[in-house]
Order: C-alpha cells, then sequence, then structure tokens
C-alpha cells in the first residue's frame, strides 16, 4: 500500500471520511489577494498581517512536501436557532481539542511510517479553506465557506504538514452556478458578487471586544456567531450526521439560560461555556451578547449591578436606548 492509501484508510477507522493531499509550496497565488486585503484595511483584529505566514507552508515546517487537509463534520442532530442562539458549531466540545485529539493520532501515525508530521487547528495563518480545495475535500462557495458533499459547509478543516511525498488530489471546482441566496440572506451585506467583508460579518462582530450601536442593533438574538448563510444553502439541507460524539450539543447550550449567564462567576463559565468554542473570548463577550438581546426583546432590568465595568458600561448604555 501507498502513504495515501495507509493514511486514509488510519483516518477512515478513527471516523474521518474527507481528506485530501495537496503539494506543500507557497501560495504565490494569494499574494495579491492578501495585499489587495491588507491596502484595503480589510483585516480584523483575529487576522495574522503577515503575507509570507499566510502564502508560505515551509515557515511552519522547512522540510514539508505535502499539506494534508482533513474536514470534521459537527452537525450531530438536527437543531433550530432560537431566539436567542449559539451557532451552531459552539454546541458541542470546543473543536480545537476535538480536532486536535484525532489530528495528534494521525500524526502518531505518520511517524509510524517514518514520516514526520505537523498539525494545526487554528493555529497557523495558512489559508486552510483553499488548501482544502486544492486537496479536493471541497468547493469553496459564494459565501466564502468550504463545502463538502456529504456534509455541506458544516465542518472544521485542519491541516498536517508532513515530509512525505505524496499523490496530491485534484481540486473541486465551484458547484454554486447562478445561485445566490447565501448573498441575498446575509443580514449585513457582508458577502456579495464582487467582495467579502469579513469585518462587517456578525460572527466576527458577536466576538469582538468592542461594538458599537449600529453593530449591536444588527445582532438580532445571535449570541456567538452567524449561521444565515449556511442556514439557506441548498447544499446543507440533506447532509449526513457527524459521527463524531465529542460533538454532541451540551443542552446549557441549546435550552440558553439568559439570568445563569448573566450572574455566572468563573467558577461557572469554565466549567460550562468554557468547554465549547465559544469559550475563549471570555465569559463578558457572552454576558455583553445576552445583554443586547435582552434590550432588543425589551426584557432589560433596572438595577442590576455586574462586577465587571465592562459589562455595567455596556449595561448602561442599553439602558439608555
Amino acid at each position: 500500500m501507498s502513504y495515501k492509501e495507509d493514511i486514509v484508510g488510519y483516518c477512515n477507522k478513527l471516523g474521518i471520511e474527507n481528506i485530501g493531499f495537496t503539494k506543500c509550496r507557497v501560495f504565490e497565488e494569494l499574494r495579491e489577494f492578501y495585499s489587495h486585503r491588507k491596502s484595503k484595511q480589510i483585516e480584523n483584529e483575529f487576522e495574522e498581517d503577515d503575507i509570507e505566514k499566510r502564502i508560505n507552508p515551509f515557515l511552519y515546517m522547512e522540510e514539508g512536501k505535502t499539506i494534508i487537509s482533513l474536514a470534521f463534520p459537527y452537525i450531530y442532530e438536527k437543531y433550530n436557532n432560537t431566539e436567542g442562539y449559539f451557532s451552531k458549531y459552539t454546541l458541542g466540545i470546543d473543536y480545537h481539542k476535538v480536532v486536535g485529539k484525532y489530528m495528534e493520532s494521525i500524526c502518531g501515525f505518520i511517524e509510524s511510517l517514518g514520516g514526520k508530521a505537523k498539525y494545526f487547528v487554528d493555529s497557523n495563518a495558512l489559508p486552510e479553506r483553499y488548501i482544502a480545495y486544492l486537496s479536493g475535500v471541497g468547493f469553496i462557495g459564494k459565501n466564502n465557506m468550504l463545502i463538502t458533499e456529504e456534509y455541506g459547509s458544516y465542518i472544521f478543516l485542519g491541516e498536517i504538514v508532513t515530509d512525505l511525498e505524496i499523490e496530491e488530489d485534484r481540486p473541486k471546482e465551484t458547484e454554486c452556478g447562478e445561485c445566490d441566496i447565501c448573498l441575498r440572506a446575509c443580514p449585513v451585506s457582508a458577502i456579495d458578487k464582487e467582495n467579502n467583508n469579513p469585518n462587517m460579518c456578525l460572527s466576527y462582530i458577536t466576538q469582538k471586544k468592542d461594538i458599537d450601536e449600529q453593530e449591536m442593533s444588527e445582532l438580532k438574538g445571535r449570541l456567538f456567531g452567524c449561521d444565515t448563510c449556511q442556514d439557506v444553502c441548498p447544499y446543507n439541507k440533506n447532509i449526513k450526521f457527524s459521527q463524531l460524539e465529542e460533538f454532541k450539543p451540551f443542552d446549557f447550550m441549546k435550552t440558553i439560560d439568559y439570568e445563569d449567564i448573566l450572574n455566572m462567576s468563573k467558577k461557572d463559565f469554565n466549567e460550562k461555556y468554557k468547554l465549547t468554542s465559544c469559550g475563549w473570548r471570555g465569559k463578558s463577550i457572552l454576558q455583553r451578547n445576552v445583554l443586547i438581546n435582552l434590550a432588543r426583546l425589551k426584557k432589560l432590568d433596572e438595577g442590576k449591578k455586574f462586577n465587571s465595568p465592562y459589562i455595567q458600561e455596556y449595561y448602561k448604555k442599553l439602558l439608555k436606548k
């Protein structure tokens, strides 16, 4: 058997079906794109501004010859967003931990074959969706999401750089055709036919530290993340459910208790919400977004006191609206 067959077989045994391979190289074709974004300041506080780190995988492994792209489906069961909701990707155990566990195991297997391997799960600046596209894992839709045949765009991506020479796969061209449902559905027109502006995306807005009144008015129940462009996508209508039990939603993420979130201690936060993918921003961001939604629903009570000056300040602003 070849390295490719061995690795694919091992991944399949772990329950991972979507695997692709592409040559480890500098992605020079993306330099102009990132230069344009930088010149137009279409970047945000979470993005790497060093273009070389975005296009050059050899900065992460000098001996790299192949990049392996893997997709991990996270929709474990049917779930509809409620009046106030957390994005579907946050409902189970933090994907960084889950995907990292699988990737570590796969890297160990590659090393047993005599290769070097280094994995990444949101821990580098490389263009993971583009790499997944080059690897044949899926195609990039008009909403800029990586779309797979079996699981739609409800997937997490991870990459492994290895010094093994492995036959690369063929990219999948976009299959959106004339469909523009996602473009029309985006509440803030963050995506369009010409340009995408991640700074306008409501998923980003729910996570950034400081948001203005206009941004607060646009959240409309989003407590962390935004699923709109994915929920309307035809490729997400008849997807397979994930077999990865770690992504089974926590009950407290589906049935949201606003008072529980507003009054939680650091200990409460660590035992619940920090276990999820929305925990990395800390409890104050979640509390702020709950306050915004309560104000929208006209259910924000007067007379509350918060230990956090940051939360107290937002509370005062929202009471005045």
